[in-house]
């Protein structure tokens, strides 16, 4: 009886299977759709006839790219991809279009990016007068004792003078006005601000700061690193809907140029409130998280002063809150900016000889800090820009890895923008990530000789390809709001090197080809943060990031960098346009 019972159970199957689909009249459609299902799973969504590069060197480039679930599931040429077409299956024909993995800004302050889209916009002026044109409009429009706020300011642009209140205190009789200048690290006061701040001729500097005065004695306006404080300490804090605000914004402009993950080094500036950073952790990003509104991934970077509550944190919950909040580590500063004549050298300033920059850390302190942090998980980035400040970094590192043992750390260093002959060589023996912004580039281009010597502007400056041929992992990003988040641009800034007034390249031997520049937007990005188990390539398995591009060349795209977003996808979903 249980044998006749067995055979019952095996032939009544493969009978209704059979004769249904010898049946005249189609079976619906679903049906078929679920027993394919038995043997392998059905995408959700196909690209087929494209050149979709992977960033993943076992297979670089591929025809066509299946997605299921938010994530890749099979990529390879159309007949392999096909077979998971089933019934609900999109499938969307490139037309031979490129497609590249969604685009990881690797340094960006997201909030303050958000927020200053709403102030007063400053990049690329290049004249006083309009300058002065822009502060008067927006002073014409503010209501009496508002604060003016504004940024990207460069007076590299105008000659190299400084600005100064005087330029703006007629117009803004009513108003304290505060103007960051685009690198970040310096900003201009007008006399009502500097009067409520109490900065008189008697204000002594400020630890890792400077009061810019005139001949004088009396302060000109310009505040530059930790002096900024004395001013933005008095700005009343923006509220938690103008933050959340900020995000939305933020994250709408990331989805437009291709950007699908940030990495947000957050409101941590030096002698900034540390709090800055976790209040947007708690009011915007995880209020986005919980209500549905994250459009794009964030990986969070916090003051290193906040270490033991980021332990805390990470002890509980771990580093991966979601698909969407990744916790990175912790942030510390060596020195300033070049722009600010702040960043730390071997070498005075030729524009200001008695100037080296400066050391916005206390040495010691910062060693401690980073023992600790690292001897706790945290993964530990430090901004250094001059060539001394790298080179003091990668010795902190050293003393730090070897008290503290060996393991897979990726030590980071932001923007490692001036470096030594042999400090390419360092950083690829200390495994230490090299991220930086090409971008910056473009308006570091013209002054850097003026500040450095046309020897070490030549032979220092943003080393992509020394950096690449000593095995250093290099990871782009913008470092928006100082530059545009456009990692488009940057590509083509690392390929070409070649500023808006000049003819050829600036080093043309740092130059790097399409292939590095791209990884280092994609792969290499995620990382150098610890994301590339779920980011970074259209691999199997892996989130489905991912970009369409303008171009349908690769080739020519490889040799002119010149392409467009046209689509933008996050978990394989279509997010922009």
């Amino acid at each position: 009886m249980n044998f006749l019972l067995i055979h019952f159970f095996l032939f009544v199957p493969i009978l209704f299977f059979s004769t249904f689909q010898s049946l005249p009249f189609p079976f619906p459609t679903y049906f078929w759709a679920w027993k394919s299902h038995l043997s392998h799973p059905v995408a959700d969504l196909v690209l087929r006839n494209g050149v979709i590069y992977t960033s993943d060197d076992s297979l670089p480039f591929a025809e066509s790219m299946a997605v299921a679930n938010g994530r890749v599931l099979r990529v390879g040429n159309h007949s392999f991809v096909k077979e998971l077409e089933g019934y609900g299956t999109q499938v969307l024909d490139l037309g031979g279009k490129v497609v590249v993995p969604g685009f990881i800004d690797s340094h960006v302050h997201f909030i303050a990016g958000g927020l200053q889209m709403k102030q007063v916009e400053l990049r690329g002026v290049s004249k006083k007068e309009e300058f002065i044109k822009r502060i008067r409009d927006a002073a014409q429009s503010s209501k009496q004792g508002s604060w003016i706020l504004g940024g990207g300011w460069n007076n590299d642009l105008w000659e190299g003078d400084l600005p100064a209140a005087s330029w703006i205190d007629d117009i803004t009789p009513n108003n304290p006005v505060w103007l960051s200048r685009v690198d970040g690290h310096m900003g201009l006061a007008n006399s009502v601000a500097l009067k409520l701040a109490r900065i008189t001729n008697l204000t002594d500097d400020p630890m890792g700061g400077i009061i810019v005065r005139a001949a004088n004695g009396e302060p000109t306006g310009v505040l530059i690193d930790s002096a900024r404080t004395l001013i933005t300490s008095l700005i009343p804090e923006d509220s938690v809907d103008d933050r959340r605000e900020a995000l939305l914004r933020a994250s709408s402009l990331a989805l437009t140029r291709g950007v699908t993950t940030v990495v947000d080094m957050g409101r941590s500036y030096p002698g900034f409130s540390a709090e800055l950073s976790w209040d947007d952790f708690s009011d915007v990003y995880q209020w986005a998280n919980s209500m549905s509104k994250m459009k794009i991934r964030v990986c969070l970077f916090f003051s290193m002063d906040t270490r033991l509550r980021l332990m805390d944190l990470t002890s509980k919950v771990g580093h991966t809150l979601s698909e969407w909040i990744y916790i990175g580590g912790v942030k510390a500063f060596a020195d300033g900016s070049l722009g600010s004549n702040s960043a730390l050298l071997y070498e005075p300033y030729v524009d200001e000889p008695d100037n080296y920059g400066l050391q916005v850390s206390e040495p010691e302190a910062l060693l401690n800090m980073t023992l600790e942090s690292d001897l706790n998980g945290l993964q530990v980035a430090i901004h250094a820009i001059g060539d001394k400040a790298n080179d003091l970094i990668l010795d902190l590192y050293s003393s730090v890895a070897s008290t503290n043992g060996m393991r897979d750390r990726r030590f980071r260093i932001e923007h490692a923008q001036q470096l030594a002959a042999g400090t390419p060589g360092q950083f690829g023996r200390q495994r230490v990530v090299a991220s930086m912004q090409p971008d910056q580039l473009l308006d570091d281009a013209d002054s850097t000789a003026k500040k450095l010597g046309k020897d070490r502007a030549d032979t220092e400056s943003y080393l992509f390809q020394s950096l690449l041929n000593n095995n250093a992992l290099v990871a782009f990003g913008s470092d928006w709001p100082v530059v545009d988040i456009n990692p488009l641009s940057g590509i083509k800034t690392a390929m070409k090197r070649t500023p808006p007034t000049w003819e050829s390249a600036w080093i043309p031997s740092e130059c790097i080809s399409l292939d590095d520049a791209i990884k280092a937007y994609t792969i290499s990005a995620a990382r150098a943060s610890f994301l590339d188990k779920d980011l970074g390539s259209l691999s199997p398995g892996k989130l489905a990031d991912f970009v369409i591009l303008s171009t349908d060349s690769w080739q020519d795209f490889a040799e002119e960098a010149s392409a467009s977003i046209e689509q933008t996808y996050v978990s394989g979903v279509r997010a922009y346009p």
